[in-house]
């Protein structure tokens, strides 16, 4: 039996966007997809574990109606073969459902629930059971048992896949739930994470950057099942989905929490911070009204370097990143470039955590890579256990001519990752890229970080050759001479001497 391949799967599953488009927004239909998406593969794995145990025990009621047989279960009623049957009031038969299965599975608990299939958002009534039926006839042609696929952990790939399509559709919108992945890969390649190490983002959206530090240890060989995987969320659509992503990737114990990351932080250990080896992050850029109001009192400590303004609060993210890294942390973290170089409480700020020697390197990256916003951004890396020989330093990278232009939207290309990553890892001067600069010239620049004021990306002067100019001059002249003789000599055999009779 042939199995689907990764771009089959993509463009079966892509097709049901079609199905929705133009009588829903762009922003909302994401959520009833990728629900639907979710539950076909529950049912597909769990009719799969069912016939195996079946198969191998020849006890039917165990194999069906035994949970422990089963690593998510589903109860009497709520297969897909049931959800095929619903012909009326589809929305509230499916909310129903979802319910039946969380209430099963406490991993699941309010990530399905979550969607509301019976919402006005769908139309009318029988508008929402048009939509919905074409929806389920759409994923009921789609197989989605691993022995349907061309490898276990695909539907895991699709489904970013799809989330990078419904934010390049959601537009500014787009931009809070999802950053791209060759950004994600960049981070996690500089975090170089390994086996054992707790990871955590503050401001996960769907959780790509997460995942991302996931993959790149199993593709070194790593377990990735011995990281610590964790993230916080405040939008609970977007808590769901990336709930929604760790399970369809494998990665059931990680611990995604619902919340304001600066106002109520969901990490504690006795009343303290968590502390984490490894922090990524792609923070909302200059969000107005972050929580200035609770700073001053904030029972963590987080801002023992500064209050920032009450409209930006890029750097109120940071510092709470600073304060939940260990002893041997390192963190990754994009940000606008007024982060680098604005004054006022936020130069104050950046004074402050460079004096303390924390920054590692600052990355210029190209303009137009995220959803929402076309302005270049940088990335921050700060790192508590900075090796010897980089400490009292900052290298700045000028990367932003490294990338591919799109369309709609830039990217970074794989070579352009390395490209940085390696000029990282060196953390030596190249030309025209990057520089190593002691803290006594920043100091100078009243800690300004702009990378232009540290990396000359100024194209060289071309060196003029006066002599060879002067040369090259003078036998154009002569061949100019030697052509306007052959011209007269022509225009005098036709009579056109060009004399006055």
């Amino acid at each position: 039996m042939a199995t689907i391949t990764f771009e089959e799967m993509k463009k079966k599953t892509w097709e049901a966007a079609d199905i929705l488009r133009g009588s829903i927004s762009s922003a909302d239909y994401k959520d009833y997809i990728l629900g639907m998406l979710f539950l076909k593969r529950l049912s597909d794995v769990f009719e799969e574990e069912a016939e195996r145990v079946e198969r191998e025990t020849g006890d039917h009621d165990l194999a069906w109606n035994d949970p422990d047989e089963h690593l998510y279960y589903l109860p009497e009623g709520c297969l897909w073969k049931d959800i095929q049957k619903l012909t009326q009031k589809i929305g509230d038969s499916l909310n129903t459902i979802t319910q039946k299965i969380e209430d099963q599975n406490p991993v699941m608990e309010k990530v399905l629930g979550n969607i509301d299939f019976n919402s006005y958002k769908l139309g009318d009534l029988k508008q929402r059971d048009t939509n919905l039926s074409a929806l389920i006839r759409n994923f009921s042609a789609i197989p989605m048992r691993n022995a349907d696929l061309e490898s276990p952990d695909m539907l895991g790939d699709v489904y970013m896949y799809l989330i990078e399509r419904f934010a390049d559709d959601g537009g500014k919108k787009g931009g809070e739930f999802f950053t791209p992945y060759q950004v994600a890969d960049l981070l996690a390649r500089i975090l170089d994470p390994k086996e054992g190490m707790r990871i955590h983002d503050p401001c996960c959206g769907s959780g790509g950057a997460v995942i991302q530090c996931a993959r790149l240890v199993k593709e070194e060989g790593g377990n990735p099942a011995n990281l610590t995987l964790t993230g916080q969320e405040k939008n609970i659509g977007t808590w769901g989905l990336c709930k929604m992503n760790m399970l369809l990737h494998g990665y059931i114990d990680a611990d995604i929490r619902a919340g304001d990351t600066i106002r109520e932080p969901q990490f504690l250990l006795d009343n303290h911070l968590m502390q984490f080896d490894r922090v990524i992050s792609n923070p909302p850029f200059s969000l107005d009204k972050w929580g200035q109001e609770m700073a001053e009192k904030d029972p963590f400590g987080r801002f023992g370097y500064g209050i920032p303004p009450a409209t930006k609060g890029d750097w109120a993210f940071v510092l709470h990143m600073i304060n939940i890294l260990n002893e041997i942390g390192k963190l990754a973290v994009i940000v606008p470039h007024g982060v680098l170089f604005r004054g006022g409480a936020e130069g104050r700020i950046r004074t402050n955590v460079l004096k303390d020697d924390l920054v590692e390197a600052v990355i210029g990256l190209a303009p137009n890579l995220f959803f929402g916003t076309s302005i270049p951004a940088g990335v921050l890396i700060v790192n508590k256990d900075k090796p010897a020989e980089r400490k009292e330093k900052v290298l700045f990278i000028e990367a932003s001519a490294e990338f591919l232009e799109g369309k709609n939207q830039n990217c970074l290309r794989r070579e352009d990752v390395e490209k940085i990553v390696t000029a990282y890892r060196d953390y030596q001067d190249i030309e025209k890229l990057c520089r190593v600069v002691p803290m006594e010239e920043i100091a100078e620049n009243d800690y300004n970080l702009n990378i232009t004021r540290y990396v000359d990306t100024t194209p060289e002067e071309e060196v003029v050759d006066v002599a060879a100019v002067a040369r090259e001059l003078h036998d154009l002249r002569e061949r100019r001479a030697v052509v306007e003789a052959e011209m007269d000599r022509y225009l005098d055999e036709l009579g056109y001497t060009g004399r006055s009779a």
